[in-house]
C-alpha cells in the first residue's frame, strides 16, 4: 500500500538573472519541487499550502496537477513569492521577497485540519523558508499535532542564512523542528552553518552520530546528508551507504537537493517495508534523479522511467 506524502512549504517563482540582465522566471521553492519531484517518481503526493489567484499562482497550480501533485490548500488573494536567482559556476544564490504572500497564508488548524481528514496517516514533509522564525512557530505546532495523529515527519533543513534576520536564532529554531523529525536531509552547508566542523563525505557517520546525539531516542531514524558534488550518504536506523555524483553535463543545481529528497520519499512511500535492506539501491536511485535534473535549467525532476533508464 503507497503511503501518502503532505507538503508544507513555500512555492515560489525563480527569476533567474541572465548574463544580458534579464530575469528568467521558473517555478520554484524547495517544498514545491519537493512535491513533483515525488510525485514524478510514482508517489501519492498533496501540496497543503494554499496558491496564489495571481498568474504565477495559477501557473504553478497547474504545474503541480500536471505533475500527478494533489492541491488541498486552496488559493489566496495574497501575491507569489519571488526569488532573484543568481547562478555562479553551476552554484545559486538567492535574494527573496516574503512578506505578505501566498503560500504563508495558512493556520495551524487549517493544516491539521487537513491531515486529520486522512484516514491514516502519512508522511508529512517540511523545511526550508517556513523554519525561519517567527514562521517557524506555526510550523512547530503542525508538526507536534501531526506527530500525535501518528504522522511521520519529513524535514529538509535547506538553510538560507542571508534570509534570516537573527542567525542564532534561526538555528535555534532548526533544532527545534529537528527534535520532532523523523526523517531528515541536509547538506554539509547547513550542517556548517549549524555550527558542525569538519563536514565532508568522509566524515558522515559521525554527522550522524552527533544528530542523533542532541535528540530523544526514536527521533532521527532516517538522515540524507548531501555535500554538493562530492556525493550524498544516506543513513536508515544505522544501515548506511554513499555514493558519488554520477558523471553529467551540468547544466545547474537549481533543485537538486529536492529532487533528491522527493526521491528518496518516493521510494519508501512506495515501499514501506524493508528500507534499511535496500539503502544502497534507494540512494542510487535518488542521485540519479538529482543528477538527471542538473543537466536541465532550472528544476525539471525526472520521471520514473527517466531515472530507471539513465
Amino acid at each position: 500500500m503507497t503511503t501518502p506524502i503532505f507538503v508544507l512549504g513555500e512555492a515560489l517563482m525563480d527569476c533567474i538573472a541572465q548574463p544580458d540582465g534579464r530575469l528568467l522566471p521558473l517555478m520554484g521553492g524547495s517544498p514545491f519541487n519537493m512535491a513533483r519531484a515525488a510525485a514524478l517518481r510514482g508517489a501519492s503526493v498533496a501540496y497543503l499550502n494554499p496558491l496564489s489567484t495571481d498568474l504565477f499562482g495559477q501557473g504553478m497550480a497547474q504545474l503541480l496537477q500536471k505533475d500527478g501533485v494533489q492541491l488541498t490548500g486552496g488559493q489566496s488573494r495574497l501575491p507569489t513569492s519571488l526569488a532573484v536567482v543568481q547562478v555562479t559556476d553551476g552554484q545559486p544564490s538567492y535574494g527573496f521577497y516574503r512578506e505578505g504572500i501566498a503560500d504563508r497564508d495558512y493556520t495551524v488548524d487549517g493544516i491539521v485540519a487537513q491531515l486529520q481528514q486522512q484516514k491514516t496517516p502519512g508522511i508529512l514533509h517540511t523545511g526550508s523558508l517556513l523554519l525561519i522564525p517567527p514562521e517557524h512557530h506555526k510550523v512547530v505546532a503542525i508538526l507536534k499535532a501531526a506527530r500525535a495523529l501518528g504522522w511521520t515527519i519529513s524535514v529538509d533543513i535547506n538553510l538560507r542564512p542571508k534570509v534570516a534576520p537573527d542567525l542564532a536564532q534561526y538555528v535555534s529554531a532548526l533544532h527545534e523542528v529537528i527534535a520532532l523529525t523523523d526523517w531528515l536531509k541536509a547538506s554539509d552547508e547547513d550542517l556548517q552553518t549549524m555550527g558542525f566542523v569538519n563536514v565532508v563525505l568522509s566524515e558522515s557517520p559521525r554527522l550522524v552520530h552527533e544528530l542523533r546525539a542532541q535528540v530523544a531516542p526514536g527521533v532521527l531514524s532516517r538522515i540524507a546528508l548531501t555535500c554538493g558534488a562530492d556525493g550524498a550518504h544516506l543513513d536508515i536506523e544505522g544501515q548506511h551507504h554513499h555514493l558519488p555524483v554520477p558523471a553529467i553535463t551540468l547544466a545547474d543545481s537549481v533543485g537538486a537537493g529536492d529532487t533528491f529528497w522527493g526521491n528518496t520519499l518516493a521510494d519508501w512511500a512506495l515501499q514501506a517495508d524493508g528500507a534499511a535492506e535496500r539503502v544502497a539501491a534507494t540512494l542510487d536511485l535518488a542521485m540519479k534523479a538529482a543528477a538527471i535534473n542538473c543537466t536541465r535549467q532550472g528544476c525539471q525532476p525526472p520521471t520514473c522511467a527517466e531515472v530507471q533508464a539513465f
